[in-house]
């Protein structure tokens, strides 16, 4: 989904000076993916200018769709640290997204009418049917857990998860996959069922015991699961089909 054309407002007696709007939506999709991210690390990424990506970042803030990122974690050392981006609910919400109110309102009338239990079998339904489908591209990718995981980003992203794999700090730790936007995220904020079901489902599609640190529905800016090395954990055995 594009994000619109917009002008860059400029100071009065100024004349606008025209945000490219393919450029734009550029950078709005990389700080989905990759938030907190830099406006350095924007550039290095998509080609550009620093000082072109922040008249883009200045254009998406103004539109709500991107803000800086609020962390006292960042400031270390000496000087001012560099600010960091991510996307905002405006952002997130303009993403690809399932039709969240029916959504909702179909798990809570399923709630009632048959049970929590009922809404947990419908998410395992709903992870199991994920894990048909991404288990062949996994497969293909061979046994060893981060070749997997780059396999399973690159489905999630077809699917508009706009995931990517990144380093744990060191081979020791693993790594972490880390979804920029969640298709049903709104609808997992009362149904969380959704993110154990495919938590579980990452679990044994990867062949190893990973962890959700952190999730979109619960206001994390991304949902990110830690993926041990197969030496650290041991491995669930794949299922076949």
């Amino acid at each position: 989904m594009k994000i619109g054309d917009r002008v860059a407002t400029a100071p009065a007696g100024v004349p606008e000076a025209p945000v490219d709007a393919r450029t734009r939506d550029r950078v709005w999709r990389a700080v989905l993916e990759q938030g907190p991210v830099s406006a350095t690390q924007l550039a290095e990424r998509l080609g550009l200018t620093p000082a072109a990506v922040r008249r883009h970042l200045d254009a998406l803030a103004a539109d709500d769709l991107v803000t800086v990122w609020q962390a006292t974690a960042l400031r270390r050392g000496r000087g001012r640290p560099a600010r960091r981006y991510v996307a905002t609910e405006r952002g997130h919400s303009l993403a690809p997204a399932d039709y969240d109110d029916l959504a909702t309102s179909a798990l809570r009338y399923l709630r009632a009418s048959a049970g929590e239990d009922a809404v947990r079998a419908f998410a395992g339904q709903r992870a199991s049917e994920l894990e048909r489908r991404y288990r062949p591209v996994l497969d293909a990718a061979g046994g060893e857990p981060g070749e997997r995981a780059h396999a399973l980003a690159a489905v999630l992203t077809s699917d508009g998860y706009a995931a990517t794999v990144r380093s744990g700090g060191s081979p020791a730790r693993g790594i972490q996959l880390c979804q920029g936007h969640c298709p049903v995220q709104h609808v997992a904020r009362e149904f969380p069922e959704l993110c154990e079901a495919e938590t579980d489902a990452f679990s044994r599609l990867l062949g190893v015991h990973v962890q959700r640190l952190a999730t979109l529905a619960h206001g994390d800016h991304v949902c990110t699961t830690h993926v041990p090395p197969l030496s650290s954990t041991t491995s669930q055995g794949r299922q076949s089909e």
